[in-house]
């Protein structure tokens, strides 16, 4: 098990997890601590909330591959962000699956590769988060094994519920096998508004029927906004970065839009290429720093190291 580790995990997609590693990793980084964030995902998409989607540092999951199948020294992309180092995911991440396949088939058990792999660097770092695909079983399992604490985000509906379901099945097996120390750190809801109290409502009963439990569940909650979205992942950058551009970015609008109408163009959509930044992003980036706050205040909690 790899101290201050966090696996971000659901059996289901489209339910939060890239988006919470991405912000959350950010986050606290720009508080000071150093995070590693690790990309478990053969989709990759974690390149694209952090910007570095079409560098030359994206190495499409070659260096844990690397790691994984020779034993070669793990080495992260360094810098993301001030404090952020990064182990990319994507296409490589698929072939290291197959690799341990084959292992398994010989007998040799696969589960702490992960683990192993990170553990050399580990202390180099605050905080891991691990961004796992919700399909795979057996990269989830790697992931759990390797981490202290699991967190699990879920909309209200009923087949990301589910996935909360056979997260907790899979964290069971874990803790009776490869990890009896992991422990379930908590429960986002995510997509969920400040002003939906009945679905939140809902969906704290249902991790409660499911779990046991609603203490498990962060009182930050992820809203649903479009905008605020879009422009995360189409311009790599995170949430509350995109939230200190808006005052600027207000500015350069309106000051291209009376140029346009001083010289006799009427077209409101025509900004000279500037993008267009959802001033919604202001109160998502309130809600991640909510929840970067409970989160590093529960580990701390529970891990017994200050946050």
């Amino acid at each position: 098990m790899l101290s201050r580790a966090v696996a971000v995990i659901n059996g289901k997609g489209g339910v939060g997890k890239t988006s919470l590693t991405a912000n959350l990793s950010g986050l606290i980084a720009a508080a000071g601590y150093r995070v590693l964030a690790i990309d478990l995902d053969p989709q990759g998409n974690l390149a694209r909330d952090l910007g570095y989607k079409n560098t030359p540092e994206n190495d499409d999951g070659l260096a844990l591959f690397s790691a994984v199948t020779t034993g070669q020294q793990l080495r992260p992309v360094t810098g993301v962000r001030d404090g952020l180092d990064v182990v990319c995911g994507g296409g490589r991440i698929a072939e290291m699956v197959g690799a341990l396949h084959s292992r398994t088939a010989r007998g040799v058990a696969t589960a702490t590769a992960v683990r192993d792999a990170v553990a050399p660097i580990a202390e180099n770092y605050d905080l891991l988060l691990i961004d796992c695909p919700p399909g795979e079983q057996q990269l989830q399992q790697m992931a759990l094994t390797a981490a202290e604490f699991a967190l699990i985000p879920t909309k209200s509906d009923s087949a990301s519920l589910d996935g909360l379901v056979k997260v907790a099945e899979l964290f069971g097996a874990v803790r009776a096998t490869t990890n009896p120390d992991l422990q379930l750190l908590g429960v986002v809801l995510f997509g969920i508004g400040a002003s939906a109290k009945r679905i939140a409502q809902d969906a704290r009963a249902a991790v409660a029927r499911d779990l046991g439990t609603a203490d498990l569940v962060f009182d930050a909650r992820i809203r649903h906004v479009e905008g605020a979205a879009v422009n995360t992942r189409d311009l790599g950058r995170l949430v509350h970065e995109i939230e200190a551009e808006l005052p600027q970015a207000q500015k350069t609008r309106l000051a291209a839009l009376r140029s346009r109408r001083a010289g006799g163009k009427h077209r409101a959509d025509d900004d000279g290429g500037a993008p267009r930044l959802a001033a919604s992003a202001s109160g998502l980036a309130e809600d991640y720093a909510a929840l970067a706050q409970e989160v590093t205040t529960r580990i701390a909690a529970m891990s017994g190291v200050t946050a």
